[in-house]
């Protein structure tokens, strides 16, 4: 509630003993008199809608800045049409991303969403968990993209505020001190971290380097229910109900689903797995206008809280 304000003239006249009560009121001023000294006070609801607004405004500012990045001329024609699929700026804003905070972006690949990512935060930091290369395997393609990714922040002023870790548990793990970050965020990777056998790492990691409070943001391929993580995972799709389950016992609470990146035209029984589909099309030419009708893949868009610590005891 706001407080009113109380001229000094009124205080004058109310310290005064002498005068009848009529003449005191009299010679009280008048709201008209006061003018701009006596503001109206506004009641819990329309503070709750003033902030309701103010709330709204923000979202459209930060939605503006996603959509600014995921259409600058940093990137490329063809990634910017993936836009389409991938809806950077509905997934973003549903995450809760804001252009201060210090996000973990767990392997991020060619840096599709780095590419988003980066510039929205202005005022913040990325840390691009990378999955570590294979030296011993010069032919690998983790080196390939790896060295790619490299040379992608080195290239272009906008990746400034990126830093670049590393996330291979059992091997290094680098992605900031424990409770540093107010956001972790990993694309259409939960089905490698099954087949590498690291998805509880994965997520004990996240759950560290978060703050009480810090948001997991997963977007993830997505099996039909009841289908086996283990064997799904093969094909790049994972149950909607594993990962979930996963997160939880790693401590997450879930806070919200989204449906932004669903596609019910995905069958999700393609001969090479989700990789048949766009943008991959791994069988080429063979039966490629069926894969692009239907487009990218169906995936789950899920947000989980590390809960807030508990506050201590007030004492007596």
């Amino acid at each position: 509630m706001k407080k009113m304000v109380i001229p000094a003239l009124a205080l004058a006249l109310a310290a005064c003993g002498g005068g009848d009560a009529q003449t005191q009121k009299d010679e009280q001023p008048t709201q008209e008199q006061m003018g701009q000294e006596a503001p109206q006070e506004t009641t819990e609801a329309e503070q709750a809608e003033e902030g309701d607004g103010e709330a709204k405004a923000g979202e459209q500012d930060v939605a503006k800045l996603i959509e600014e990045a995921a259409t600058g001329e940093h990137r490329s024609e063809a990634n910017i049409a993936r836009n389409e699929y991938r809806h950077p700026v509905e997934t973003l804003t549903f995450f809760g991303i804001e252009p201060d905070m210090t996000v973990v972006e767990l392997w991020p690949g060619g840096g599709w969403y780095t590419e988003v990512l980066a510039p929205t935060l202005t005022d913040g930091e990325l840390v691009a968990a990378s999955f570590a290369p294979k030296p011993e395997e010069p032919e690998h393609y983790r080196n390939r993209i790896y060295k790619a990714y490299e040379e992608k922040l080195q290239g272009d002023e906008v990746y400034s505020n990126v830093e670049l870790g590393m996330l291979q548990p059992g091997q290094k793990v680098d992605m900031g001190e424990p409770g540093s970050a107010d956001m972790v965020v990993t694309f259409r990777n939960f089905h490698s971290f099954i087949n590498s056998g690291i998805e509880d790492e994965v997520l004990a990691e996240s759950y560290k380097v978060l703050e009480p409070g810090g948001i997991l943001g997963v977007v993830q391929h997505r099996a039909p229910e009841g289908a086996d993580a283990k064997e799904s995972a093969k094909t790049g799709y994972v149950p909607e109900a594993y990962v979930i389950e996963k997160a939880k016992e790693a401590g997450f609470e879930l806070v919200e689903k989204s449906e932004i990146n669903a596609n019910p035209k995905d069958t999700k029984d393609h001969p090479e797995g989700v990789w048949t589909l766009p943008p991959s099309y791994r069988l080429g030419d063979k039966d490629r206008a069926k894969y692009e009708a239907i487009g990218e893949s169906d995936r789950m868009t899920l947000k989980f809280r590390k809960p807030a610590e508990e506050k201590p005891a007030e004492e007596n």
